[in-house]
């Protein structure tokens, strides 16, 4: 499966390559998405400004995920990176298609009990364990 990588940054991202070259696979082995999405690392120097600022996002109407890399250490793009592949797992599934997602308006991890485990599962096996499965495998 060709995953398209896009830097629109102005940051270079040759060091991050290997490891896209060997997680992007596993991920899609082990996250089981059956269609390719397109990354784009992008910056947003005000965003990086905000504590709270944006670390990306997953677009399920067009199967693109935008993770922001300024002030970022590499490790931190790839976990963010991780958890919108989950994202679009979901999305793969069905699970983000509107009838089922309901509402997706600010706040609506804490409003929406769908969209709760979606986040759920996003942070336990994106930017957890299979993150943390595929970082010990390459230690290991």
């Amino acid at each position: 499966m060709k995953i398209v990588v896009k830097n629109r940054s102005n940051q270079s991202i040759e060091s991050l390559k290997p490891h896209l070259k060997s997680f992007l696979p596993y991920a899609q082995k082990k996250m089981g998405f059956n269609r390719p999405p397109t990354i784009f690392f992008d910056s947003d120097l005000e965003n990086s400004q905000e504590i709270l600022g944006n670390t990306g996002y997953y677009n399920p109407e067009t199967d693109e995920i935008v993770v922001f890399v300024d002030k970022r250490h590499p490790k931190d793009i790839l976990r963010s990176l991780s958890h919108e592949l989950i994202h679009h797992t979901q999305n793969c599934r069905g699970d983000l298609e509107p009838e089922i997602a309901g509402e997706t308006s600010p706040g609506y991890a804490q409003s929406n009990a769908h969209m709760r485990n979606m986040e759920s599962e996003a942070y336990e096996l994106g930017s957890g364990l299979y993150f943390r499965d595929w970082e010990d495998s390459l230690k290991n």
